[in-house]
């Protein structure tokens, strides 16, 4: 039996804050965009400080579970893949404050450091030691 190899991907914009006062948009969207970043801001913090101890402790808890978007991100900021993450900037001095919060952003996930492995079905493993 010929190996399957499969992959996941995943591309996530997550377009910046939603500030009502500069967009002119109040609503239920607006609020649930800011929690999901906040809840994200709170997982990078929580990975890249464990890293930066050099311990992962089993009792550090880490968020995940706060939003939809972590959730589906676990894989990908904790887990065993590869993460990259893109920041667009500004270079009008009118988002100075939303550049360094973006930069500030991305420095903290860059502290975060998976190990890529190979994630291996246990039970596609015993279909081919029973066709051998």
């Amino acid at each position: 039996m010929k190996e399957v190899v499969s992959s996941k991907l995943q591309l996530v914009d997550l377009a910046g804050s939603e500030r009502t006062h500069l967009t002119g948009v109040k609503n239920k969207e607006s609020i649930e965009i800011n929690k999901s970043l906040f809840v994200l801001r709170n997982v990078i913090k929580a990975l890249a400080s464990q890293l930066k101890d050099n311990k992962a402790r089993a009792k550090d808890f880490i968020p995940y579970r706060d939003s939809k978007l972590t959730s589906l991100l676990k894989q990908s900021l904790g887990g065993s893949s590869y993460t990259l993450m893109i920041a667009c900037l500004s270079p009008s001095d009118l988002y100075i404050d939303e550049t360094v919060s973006t930069l500030k952003y991305a420095t903290k996930a860059n502290c975060i450091q998976n190990k890529p492995m190979k994630n291996v079905d246990e039970k596609v493993l015993i279909i081919q030691e029973l066709q051998l």
